[in-house]
Formats: structure tokens, C-alpha cells, sequence
């Protein structure tokens, strides 16, 4: 059973650009929590650090069956991503008002990824414009 868990909110508060699937370091406490469930997408951001991307305020909780080294909860994760794609995020970063968001957590075989977007984040009127062609679309497929 894949286990995928999505950033509901991304799409509502960001506009998303371009996405990148990344390797995530995790520790065995972490995967098995992962697949207890309970992961929180609340506040979770990727920052560049020298030439690596961190994945800070993911929030997997605890894994009960744990032994004294359980994890902490909200550590920084490395995002394992190829040179390339890293120097091309890197470049567009700097344009003034991009951010670097996760939006899914997912197995894809026995790794877990993480997809990151790169995102603008929108404004109010941005968001109530979204809303109302959303219910526009809703009443024409419905009718």
C-alpha cells in the first residue's frame, strides 16, 4: 500500500511554477511513524544551505514503539536532490518573492520522495478569484 500524504494548503496559498521530485533522509523511527500516519505539512518550507536543500517544520510525530532514540519531531531533513536541479532552483530563488514548498510526501518503491514546487505565494484578491472560477466551473458541470 502506497502511502501518500498531500500539502492541501499549497495550492489554496501559493501559486505553483515548477516541481521536483527529492530523496528525503529519514531515520527508521521516521519511516515507521510515516506509516503509522499523522504527517503535518503545517509550516513546512525548504531553504538552501550552501549547496543542499533542507526541509525545515515537517512535522511527523513520534513513533510510540519506539526505543530511547526516537526522533525529534520537527528536525531539519536533507532533501536529496541531483546537482543540476539543485543549481536551477538556486537561480530561481532569487527572483525576488519565490519560495520552495512541499507539496506531497510519498513511497515510490521501498524510498519515501517528497515533491517540492516552487512557489509565489498569492495574494487575497489572488485567492478569492481562484474561489469563484472554482464554483463557476462547479455550477457548469453541474447544469
Amino acid at each position: 500500500m502506497p502511502y501518500v500524504y498531500t500539502n492541501r494548503r499549497a495550492h489554496y496559498d501559493y501559486e505553483l511554477l515548477e516541481r521536483f521530485e527529492a530523496g528525503i533522509s529519514l531515520t527508521g523511527s521516521e519511516v515507521k511513524s510515516i506509516r503509522a500516519g499523522g504527517v503535518d505539512f503545517r509550516d513546512a518550507y525548504a531553504r538552501l544551505d550552501g549547496h543542499n536543500l533542507d526541509l525545515e517544520g515537517l512535522y511527523i510525530p513520534e513513533y510510540k514503539d519506539a526505543s530511547y532514540n526516537n526522533h525529534t519531531p520537527r528536525r531539519t531533513r536533507r532533501l536529496l536532490l541531483g546537482r543540476g536541479e539543485i543549481d536551477k532552483i538556486e537561480r530561481q530563488l532569487k527572483v525576488k518573492g519565490l519560495t520552495l514548498i512541499p507539496t506531497r510526501l510519498y513511497q515510490k518503491g521501498r524510498f519515501f520522495k517528497v515533491e517540492v514546487a516552487l512557489a509565489r505565494g498569492k495574494q487575497l484578491h489572488d485567492k478569492r478569484r481562484a474561489e469563484a472560477d472554482k464554483v463557476a466551473r462547479r455550477e457548469m458541470r453541474e447544469a
